[in-house]
């Protein structure tokens, strides 16, 4: 095989396309720039291959808000293996995992030739069929006619399976392949519950999401990014909590370990919580991908009925599973229903000959959710009772309309 270098320039602006000359026994091939580069690096293939995994992953994430991964196996000097695929920001599931639940969906929404993760397996076919990464040439936007079923932009594996081929081989990690999620179980004093994503491709963790979220339905990362946290302004911190969180998820990358992972440099936020939610994660293993999309949910009623409770819902999916409901709600002064409640100021039980108070029986709402996946098989009466959830008796129409409508509207 010849040798081939591909050199990406440091540039002050960001430039269309580059082109990369090489000499006479070398192949140019195009790279396109979409950032900034801050340092000169040449990747060079070797003539021949070593044995091993190598493993190579795009610099920042495209518009599409993927960022590109590659795998290549080399076995007895020829490629044996690869694996083209894709993290996401809140490193849920990876693109051909996401894809395959029909969740990408280029044929049914773009007309495409074939679904994204057929197209990809395709160009991973042609690259072992061929042992070669140089021979095939792109338009600008990065597409090939050499690749019979391809008419997705394909640049971006080759570019990455030569960066991988050129860096010393990795191996595999000890992670099974997968997304992975853990969650707090009850709202802490500070009112965030926190939540940990995990990636895992290749057996390594290559993409990490440290999140909370409140019982109004505000995402901790997005009311900070949106200035009404202020850790620095008011709290004197060195960097504002999402800017924290997000150094925290790098150094769990870099370490691979949430056991290693205790002070980060310029993070005074705690660590020990998101390590304990990534251990939980990776104990658990991969989660299955669910028929939901993902984000957070939330609905209130728009006034206050004769109860003097404005209910409300709140509702969290990862990776396409419900994965936290929250249903309850304020009275005038503000005060959450549960915690009222649990305070000992409603009494249900004591002055109401109720089963439970108000409270579990709502939990118990919940954990049924949580376990069916399903909001619409908590099936009501006339009267908003329920027979479906064991041990409950309150009326629960309005919490199910609730969660129903959340849905509707979207993520928030």
């Amino acid at each position: 095989m010849k040798k081939l270098s591909v050199v990406f320039l440091a540039l002050v602006l960001i430039l269309p396309l580059v082109f990369i000359s090489c000499s006479k026994e070398e192949k140019s091939v195009a790279q396109t720039v979409s950032a900034p580069v801050v340092e000169q690096v040449s990747y060079v293939l070797p003539e021949s291959f070593a044995d091993g995994i190598y493993f190579a992953m795009a610099d920042s994430f495209d518009s599409g808000g993927w960022k590109s991964t590659v795998t290549v196996v080399v076995e007895g000097g020829k490629i044996v293996d690869v694996d083209w695929n894709g993290v996401t920001e809140n490193a849920t599931l990876d693109k051909k995992a996401y894809d395959r639940a029909g969740k990408y969906n280029m044929v049914k929404f773009g007309n495409a030739i074939a679904d994204w993760h057929v197209q990809a397996e395709r160009v991973e076919d042609y690259i072992v069929a061929t042992q070669d990464l140089t021979g095939v040439s792109f338009d600008a936007d990065g597409h090939t006619d050499a690749i019979s079923g391809v008419t997705i932009s394909v640049d971006e594996a080759f570019k990455l399976a030569i960066k991988a081929l050129a860096t010393p081989a990795v191996g595999k990690g000890p992670y099974t392949d997968g997304s992975y999620f853990a969650i707090e179980e009850q709202y802490p004093d500070s009112g965030w519950k926190e939540y940990i994503n995990l990636t895992v491709i290749n057996g390594n963790i290559v993409a990490a999401r440290w999140n909370a979220f409140d019982k109004s339905g505000n995402d901790k990362v997005a009311y900070d990014k949106a200035g009404n946290y202020n850790m620095v302004k008011f709290g004197g911190a060195q960097a504002e909590w999402y800017v924290q969180a997000q150094r925290v998820e790098a150094q769990l990358i870099k370490d691979q370990d949430p056991n290693k992972v205790d002070t980060v440099g310029g993070v005074s936020v705690g660590t020990e919580e998101p390590m304990s939610l990534a251990k939980i994660a990776l104990a658990n293993g991969p989660v299955t991908a669910g028929p939901y999309t993902d984000g957070l949910y939330f609905a209130s009623q728009a006034n206050f009925p004769d109860s003097g409770w404005k209910s409300n819902a709140t509702l969290l999916i990862k990776n396409g599973n419900i994965v936290d409901v929250y249903i309850s709600g304020v009275n005038k002064d503000g005060d959450d229903k549960k915690d009222f409640d649990k305070a000992g100021k409603y009494n249900m039980v004591k002055f109401g000959g109720a089963q439970a108070e108000w409270y579990e029986q709502a939990e118990r709402v919940e954990n049924f959710i949580l376990e069916t996946q399903d909001i619409k098989a908590v099936t009501y009466n006339a009267s908003g009772e329920t027979d479906v959830v064991s041990g409950v008796s309150i009326a629960v129409d309005e919490y199910v309309k609730l969660l129903e409508a959340a849905l509707a509207a979207g993520p928030r």
